[in-house]
């Protein structure tokens, strides 16, 4: 064939190519128009839309048995993915060790799975697990001991073993606590970074008292009386079988679970005579005050105030928690009045915080540039009191109920999160449809009902009041607050300071 006779057919099939690209554009152009015209012509204002009504939630199918040794265990299949995981909740917790070694159950739940067992190291621990995806993990937090693991259903026999080898038989390996404290120290010496975690640190200290096993501080010196026989001791002291809440969820057959729990814990002895040190009533450490940590190069004030508050079954949490919403979010009314509306805050909230075994707080706070700073706390306690004297309206009532039941439905994403709560509300003596109580208790809350326990809850006359901030930026002053404000020092104590004392 010429050149120029197949030049010319090939710039004649381009052309087509381009043609019918061209008429593939203009039609999808068109689709979409039409697409987006059916789209804003069925468009409608997000308050008229009808929405049906929430799925009535169920807990899933569960089992529940308890080993001779006392181990209490809860079993719960899915076998939507081929994952199985599990916890284990162990009544301890930071609020049981000594003053002079805070820091002591922090270290013994992270050394128990750094430090390895007695049949593998944590090198070789972690070597096994990465190669299976594979995850076991321990802590021990202010109220708990925690241990967990995740595993595909294939590898579940070999992820297990090691799980119950870090449970019963852990070696605290000295280098490994070594290199744990060190961590502690530098955590130490970071704690005044960020001004919102000295305001937490410090409001807590206010609210319990600086010597409240909930408000305590880990020093160099407290790190420095930890030793590895401490951490023995205290490990032998509470990881007992009958001291201790197993649930596992996941890809498994129900029988062949039974088998391999009573094969990696049935044979672990229970302890007849463990003990907690017995705890003091909390009782409020500050019945107000006004409260600095000066910060001087800080341009904004984080501001933290409230009172000692409640528990989680309280026959009035349900409505507290509904005005937590009416207080709270987009539409609350602090968002609306002391953000939008006056322009003074960065961030703000007030929260009724409970605890389920302990008191929490009621909690009000937020973020504001350093001239802001006594505008913004005057107008928090006019808020507190608002919702005291001024009956919340139906609209608001609605808008805190809908959004609270809205987000029920989050708690039952999946079959573990229903686990992990079943096993935390046997742990702190919560009956089992705790939450679906919770829930109708929610739907039945009034107006009335909110206004009443903002009045019987809630202090503003007893509000704690902490600013973390630029004293020199901070126009008017304090004082106009308070005669006296309160200075706070948080400087760190060196650990020979610490001994001198």
């Amino acid at each position: 064939m010429p050149l120029k006779i197949f030049n010319l057919q090939f710039r004649f099939a381009k052309g087509q190519a381009i043609f019918y690209s061209l008429i593939f554009v203009v039609a999808c152009l068109l689709v979409s128009f039409n697409f987006s015209l059916a789209a804003t012509a069925a468009a409608k204002h997000y308050t008229d839309l009808e929405l049906p009504p929430l799925p009535e939630i169920k807990l899933p199918k569960y089992e529940r048995f308890v080993l001779e040794n006392g181990l209490v265990v809860y079993l719960m299949e899915d076998h939507h993915l081929p994952l199985v995981s599990g916890i284990a909740l162990v009544r301890t917790g930071h609020r049981f060790e000594p003053n002079e070694q805070i820091g002591l159950a922090s270290l013994t739940g992270e050394v128990m799975r750094t430090g390895g067992t007695q049949k593998h190291s944590a090198h070789q621990l972690n070597d096994i697990l990465e190669q299976r995806a594979a995850i076991v993990e321990t802590s021990i937090g202010t109220t708990s001991g925690n241990a967990s693991f995740e595993s595909l259903s294939e590898d579940l026999e070999t992820v297990f073993d090691l799980f119950a080898e870090v449970l019963r038989e852990p070696v605290f390996d000295q280098k490994q606590l070594d290199l744990a404290k060190t961590q502690g120290k530098g955590t130490v010496a970071r704690r005044n970074d960020d001004p919102d975690n000295i305001a937490n640190r410090e409001f807590q200290k206010l609210i319990y008292g600086q010597d409240s096993p909930y408000a305590r501080t880990m020093e160099y010196a407290t790190l420095d009386n930890i030793s590895r026989q401490d951490l023995v001791q205290f490990y032998q002291q509470y990881f007992h079988p009958n001291n201790m809440i197993l649930g596992i969820v996941g890809d498994f057959k129900p029988q062949k679970m039974r088998s391999l729990i009573q094969a990696k814990f049935g044979n672990w002895q229970s302890h007849t005579q463990i003990t907690h040190p017995q705890l003091s009533e909390i009782k409020p450490a500050h019945t107000g005050g006004v409260f600095f940590v000066h910060q001087p190069q800080l341009t904004q004030s984080s501001i933290l105030m409230g009172h000692l508050g409640g528990k989680f079954d309280s026959p009035d949490y349900a409505a507290l928690d509904v005005l937590n919403g009416v207080l709270n979010g987009f539409g609350g009314r602090l968002l609306n009045e002391v953000r939008s509306r006056q322009g003074l805050a960065y961030s703000v909230y007030a929260y009724w915080s409970a605890r389920f075994d302990y008191p929490g707080m009621f909690i009000a706070g937020g973020q504001t540039r350093s001239d802001a700073t006594v505008q913004f706390v005057q107008a928090l306690q006019a808020q507190i009191k608002r919702i005291q004297t001024q009956p919340i309206t139906p609209q608001e009532l609605a808008f805190a109920k809908e959004s609270t039941l809205n987000s029920f439905v989050f708690n039952f994403q999946d079959p573990s999160q229903t686990l992990s709560r079943l096993v935390r509300y046997e742990y702190y003596g919560y009956p089992a449809d705790f939450l679906f109580r919770y829930q109708k208790a929610v739907a039945a809350t009034t107006e009335t009902d909110v206004q009443r326990v903002a009045r019987q809850y809630l202090n503003p006359d007893k509000l704690i009041t902490l600013v973390v901030g630029n004293q020199n930026a901070i126009k008017p002053p304090l004082t106009q607050l308070a005669a006296s404000v309160t200075p706070i020092d948080v400087t760190i104590p060196s650990p020979q300071a610490q001994a001198q004392n």
